[in-house]
């Protein structure tokens, strides 16, 4: 029974990683016979930047169960100090993959860092209180970001909130970050292939924690907090673990953001609420704790949109009923009755060619 259920999963995470390689192929082969509009081509980074949040944000909300609404507030910090990072050696590193390596090393480690500090006071709340806290934390991180001129000259580095003139720099030091005008010139080495790399490291990282024994004692806690405690298993630890997990991997997604981007400001639009927002809705539509789920919903709710673009003030209109319908159709008890007959026919169906 045991190695039968092992086959299976084992199965089953094959063929998610199997799904994103058959994707990247399909894909690179239409590119090379200018298949691609120019529109779809400069969505490809996003698409993945997309799917990384997803199933990094589905580690906290599905398997640790705890709604977080901060997700774009650690994708902020990776980005910033992985594009930061980028900016000051481009001169001195001139070979793109390890510049761009060692960039997403630090934003990485820069928004694990945050989510072990935040994560240390936030998950002792619950349900709607976290939620709350991790969304001001996201708005804090942006907000700040807007403020930050940093610039450089022989002298070191120098920091202000009030402008450019009051870092005092040398007639040849140099701006880094300009406050509300963010960060230019970042060097653009996130390319495609980046992005399908690092969606299957963070498939690797989540799915090989959640069928680990930590992946087992995190979702012990979900199912029944006060039972895992009486057999031991350390609630705080495994929390934060997940949590800071979650929050390095938004980082990582971050990093190849900014990399995409001629110019990296902290606009709302990239780092607000509203981002938080529409990750969370990638999990929720995908299902709650269903990582492949999470990958297929993140790239059909950003292509969507652009596919209806000929449809023109319509286009949102459907998208929302299509969002809608999707999600009565997968959380209902109709609809996952609908479900359950569909996957029974075609087991059934299997058995018989057997």
């Amino acid at each position: 029974m045991k190695v039968r259920n092992f086959s299976k999963t084992t199965r089953s995470n094959l063929i998610t990683y199997g799904m994103v390689i058959v994707a990247y192929i399909i894909v690179e082969i239409f590119l090379r016979a200018g298949m691609v509009s120019s529109l779809i081509e400069g969505l490809l980074v996003p698409l993945c930047v997309y799917v990384i949040l997803a199933v990094s944000l589905n580690l906290t909300v599905g398997i640790s169960g705890e709604l977080s609404l901060g997700h774009a507030g650690f994708m902020c910090v990776g980005a910033f100090a992985g594009a930061t990072f980028s900016k000051c050696v481009e001169e001195v590193i001139t070979f793109g993959p390890l510049r761009f390596l060692l960039a997403l090393l630090i934003g990485t480690l820069c928004a694990a860092l945050f989510g072990i500090l935040v994560g240390i006071p936030v998950l002792r709340l619950k349900g709607d209180y976290l939620a709350i806290v991790t969304l001001a934390f996201g708005e804090i991180i942006k907000n700040v970001v807007n403020v930050i001129y940093l610039g450089r000259d022989s002298r070191g580095f120098h920091v202000s909130i009030k402008d450019t003139i009051s870092l005092g720099l040398e007639d040849e030091g140099e701006v880094i970050i300009k406050g509300a005008q963010g960060i230019t010139g970042t060097p653009n080495d996130s390319t495609f292939l980046w992005g399908i790399i690092l969606i299957l490291i963070t498939l690797f990282i989540v799915i090989n924690l959640i069928n680990s024994r930590t992946g087992r004692a995190i979702m012990a806690i979900r199912d029944n907090r006060i039972a895992a405690e009486s057999v031991g298993v350390s609630v705080t630890k495994y929390k934060l673990l997940a949590f800071s997990v979650s929050a390095a991997l938004a980082g990582t997604a971050g990093v190849l953001y900014a990399h995409n981007l001629s110019t990296l400001t902290a606009l709302p639009k990239n780092f607000g609420y509203n981002m938080s927002i529409t990750i969370l809705v990638f999990v929720v539509l995908g299902g709650i704790g269903n990582i492949r789920g999470s990958v297929i919903a993140a790239v059909v709710l950003t292509l969507l949109p652009e596919l209806l673009r000929g449809l023109n003030d319509y286009r949102m209109l459907i998208y929302a009923i299509i969002l809608i319908a999707t999600m009565i159709f997968t959380s209902s008890p109709g609809g996952q009755e609908i479900q359950e007959r569909i996957k029974l026919f075609f087991e059934r169906r299997k058995t018989k060619e057997a």
